[in-house]
C-alpha cells in the first residue's frame, strides 16, 4: 500500500516566527527586556507570503499551517485592528488562489499583553473562559470561510513547561504547581476552542506534542532504575495519559491536579494531531537526555529519531482507536541539510509503514517551509526546506518527491 489518494502534504509555522513579534504581545515584551533575541521582521512572509505560498504549492506542499496572531488583531481589549484583519484576510485569499489550504493556530505560545500579562492569561478561569472564548468565536466569524483546518492550540505541553516551568518563555516562571496548573488550563482552553468552532464545519484538530519516554540510568544502582521508571511514569502522563484520557473517556487527568470529569471531551477533535521531534531519556533526578543515549544531538539539545515516529503514530491508534490522525509538525533543526533529508526519508518511510499497517494517517506536515525565527534560538538553527533567500535545499526535493508520488 502506498500513500492514500488526497494525502495532505504540507508545512507549519508561526506569525510571530514569519513575521516577527507584534508589538502588544508578551513576546515583544519578552525581547524588549533582552530575554530572547529580537525576532524583527521573521522570514519576511508578512510581505511575500503570495510568493511564499506560490513556492510551497509548486514543490506540491499545498496545505500550510499558521496562526492568526492574537496580539495583532486585538492588541487592546476588545478593540480590533482594522489594519490586521484585513491584512490576514488578504493573506488567507493569496494562499487559496496559489492552491493552498490553510489550517489556522490560533494560540502559538504568544498572547497579547493585556490577556497574558494583566489578566493572568490562561490561568485565569475568567479570562479563559470569557476573552479567550470570545476571541475564537470572532475568530471563527472573521475568517472561518477562507479556513481549511482549525488547530486552535500548538503544544500545550510546551507552552506550560516554557512558560511555567521552565523559565524560558512569559511569564518566566518556574514553578511545578503552576505548571500542571497551567497544563489544566491550556487543555481545557483547546477544549473550548474545539467547541466553538466545530460548528463551522471545519475540521478541527489537536496539535499534541509528543515524545516516546524512556527510563535511562547513571549507575547500577537498583534504587536509581526505580527513581527513573517512576519519573518516567510521571513524563509519560504529562504528554500522553492526561488528554489521552480526556478524548477518550471524558475524564481530564494532569498530574498534580484532581481529575476532572468532563464528559464533553470524549470524543472531542475531528483528528489527533501532533508534533514530533524526538524521544527522550528520563533519569533518577528528573533530568533528561537523548534517546537513544548515544544517537546524534543536534543544536537544540534533542537527538531526533525517526523511528520514534513509528512509535507514536501506533500508539495512538491503539489507545484512540478509530481516530484519524495528522503529523502536525515534523521538522529537524540543523545547518546540516543532508542529515535532514535523510532524517526526513526515514520519518516519511515509517510514515508509510504505519499507513501499512493501518493505521488512519491523514497528513503530514513538515516544520517548516521556510527558515524562521526559532524563539530563544533566534535565527541559528535552520529548519526550513528553504532558506531564508527562498533558495531550496536537498531537502525541499524530497518532500516534493513523496508529495508528487
Amino acid at each position: 500500500m502506498a500513500i492514500p489518494e488526497g494525502f495532505w502534504w504540507g508545512t507549519a509555522a508561526s506569525s510571530n516566527q514569519t513575521e516577527g513579534s507584534a508589538p502588544a504581545s508578551t513576546w515583544r515584551r519578552w525581547e524588549d527586556l533582552g530575554r530572547v533575541p529580537r525576532s524583527g521582521e521573521g522570514n519576511g512572509f508578512a510581505t511575500n507570503y503570495a510568493d511564499d505560498f506560490g513556492l510551497l504549492a509548486s514543490y506540491g506542499l499545498t496545505h500550510h499551517r499558521l496562526s492568526l496572531e492574537w496580539a495583532r488583531l486585538e492588541p487592546r481589549e476588545g478593540r480590533h485592528d482594522a489594519g490586521a484583519v484585513e491584512h490576514y484576510t488578504t493573506m488567507l485569499r493569496a494562499a487559496r488562489d496559489a492552491g493552498v489550504q490553510v489550517w489556522v493556530c490560533l494560540h502559538h505560545f504568544t498572547l497579547p499583553g493585556w490577556f497574558g500579562d494583566d489578566l493572568g492569561g490562561f490561568l485565569d478561569d475568567r479570562a479563559r473562559s470569557y476573552h479567550w472564548a470570545r476571541h475564537v468565536d470572532w475568530v471563527g466569524e472573521t475568517f472561518g470561510d477562507l479556513v481549511f483546518g482549525w488547530q486552535p492550540v500548538n503544544e500545550p505541553v510546551a507552552y506550560a513547561g516554557a512558560s511555567y516551568l521552565l523559565g524560558m518563555f512569559p511569564p518566566g516562571r518556574r514553578d511545578p504547581e503552576a505548571f500542571f496548573e497551567a497544563l489544566e488550563a491550556i487543555h481545557l482552553a483547546d477544549h473550548e476552542a474545539w467547541r466553538l468552532l466545530r460548528s463551522g464545519g471545519t475540521p478541527v484538530a489537536t496539535i499534541m506534542n509528543l515524545s516516546p519516554v524512556f527510563p535511562a540510568v547513571r549507575s547500577r544502582e537498583p534504587a536509581e532504575r526505580d527513581r527513573a521508571e517512576a519519573n518516567t511514569a510521571l513524563f509519560d502522563a504529562v504528554y500522553w495519559t492526561s488528554w489521552i484520557r480526556a478524548l477518550r473517556d471524558g475524564v481530564l487527568a494532569v498530574p498534580g491536579r484532581p481529575e476532572r470529569e468532563i464528559p464533553e471531551m470524549a470524543g472531542s477533535f475531528d483528528l489527533i494531531g501532533f508534533s514530533y521531534y524526538s524521544a527522550a531519556s528520563v533519569y533518577a533526578d528528573r533530568s533528561t537526555g537523548p534517546y537513544p543515549t548515544d544517537a546524534r544531538v543536534g543544536p537544540m539539545g534533542y537527538a531526533p529519531w525517526p523511528e520514534g515516529l513509528g512509535i507514536v503514530l501506533r500508539r495512538l491508534a491503539d489507545e484512540l482507536p478509530g481516530r484519524p490522525l495528522l503529523v502536525a509538525e515534523c521538522g529537524f533543526g540543523t545547518p546540516d541539510d543532508r542529515w535532514r533529508t535523510d532524517l526526513l526519508r526515514q520519518s516519511l518511510v515509517e510514515t508509510e509503514r504505519a499507513i501499512d499497517d493501518g493505521v488512519d494517517v491523514r497528513g503530514f506536515f513538515h516544520w517548516t517551509g521556510i527558515d524562521n525565527y526559532e524563539w530563544d534560538h533566534g535565527y541559528d538553527v535552520p529548519f526550513g526546506l528553504f532558506d531564508r533567500d527562498r533558495r531550496p535545499k536537498g531537502s525541499a526535493a524530497l518532500a516534493a518527491e513523496w508529495a508528487r508520488r
